[in-house]
């Protein structure tokens, strides 16, 4: 008896002391959320206030009439559809082309030995370090020579430059770590590299496939510089672009403007959704693998 209760003191003190780090930290959490879920807060209100309620003193989170005529006049106008649809285009074209390209160079530098694979290897990396803003003018030079100015095309071209180096070293890093039996036992069926990629190789490689496909949508629906640099009519361009030619007209319709802004981020937020799971998967194995 003389034992136990120090004992139970030193119980009951370390507990203490553990609920006093969690409140700590999860306080520190709530503190630290705040501030990038704030301006996120602030949109998704403005995006459903009348005009007359926005610059209202003192300011109101909610509405007092709250409407949806913002996302009403976004979305019964055809010019601003047409952004929409330029984008979701753009995206699409560039995941599907990044992936087909990836998964091919990724298997190569995965299974095969040829020669300048080393070199080739450490030219993909150093495009990681290269700002992209540093390109905008060759780029823009060889668009233009191209023909392929103000064209949707273009658009896509560059950003699967952008994509597929680091798509191709996320995939072979994933590659990497799949065990070369599972190709041997294909070929022993008489099947040859691209049926073991095809069969094999890529259904068990569905969280980096994901990872990288994500990587790419984001890229490709969130750049801004690119897309207003090659395009300069209203039917080739995407969302960033739209939202910052609505903030550039001589009155202001804030409301609009958040409500096109909600709209430009629903489709990152749906796919991360959707895709989480095999979003974090894909990347930590690719993180461990490499």
């Amino acid at each position: 008896m003389i034992e136990t209760a120090p004992a139970g003191a030193r119980a009951q003190r370390a507990e203490r002391t553990r609920r006093r780090k969690t409140w700590t930290i999860s306080i520190v959490g709530i503190v630290l959320a705040i501030f990038p879920l704030a301006p996120v807060v602030w949109m998704l209100s403005t995006a459903f206030k009348p005009n007359n309620e926005i610059f209202a003193n003192p300011p109101r989170l909610i509405a007092e009439n709250p409407t949806i005529e913002a996302f009403v006049a976004i979305l019964t106008d055809g010019e601003k559809l047409r952004i929409f649809g330029n984008s979701y285009l753009v995206a699409a074209c560039v995941v599907l082309i990044t992936l087909l390209i990836a998964v091919h160079a990724a298997y190569a530098f995965s299974r095969f030995e040829f020669r300048g694979k080393t070199i080739i290897n450490v030219c993909i990396i150093a495009t990681q370090a290269v700002p992209p803003i540093t390109l905008l003018i060759p780029f823009m030079g060889l668009i233009v020579l191209l023909g392929l100015f103000n064209n949707l095309i273009g658009l896509i071209l560059v950003y699967i430059v952008f994509t597929l180096p680091y798509c191709t070293i996320m995939l072979t890093s994933y590659f990497n770590g799949i065990p070369r039996e599972l190709d041997e036992s294909v070929k022993v069926d008489g099947g040859n590299a691209m049926t073991a990629l095809w069969r094999v190789i890529l259904p068990v490689s569905a969280p980096g496939l994901v990872s990288v496909g994500v990587y790419a949508f984001i890229i490709a629906w969130n750049e801004y510089l690119f897309a207003l640099s090659l395009t300069n009519t209203m039917d080739m361009r995407t969302v960033p672009i739209g939202i910052d030619l609505l903030m550039g007209q001589h009155s202001y319709q804030w409301n609009e403007i958040m409500a096109m802004s909600v709209l430009g981020c629903l489709p990152v937020i749906v796919v991360f959704t959707i895709f989480q799971r095999h979003f974090v998967a894909g990347l930590a194995a690719g993180a461990v693998k490499a």
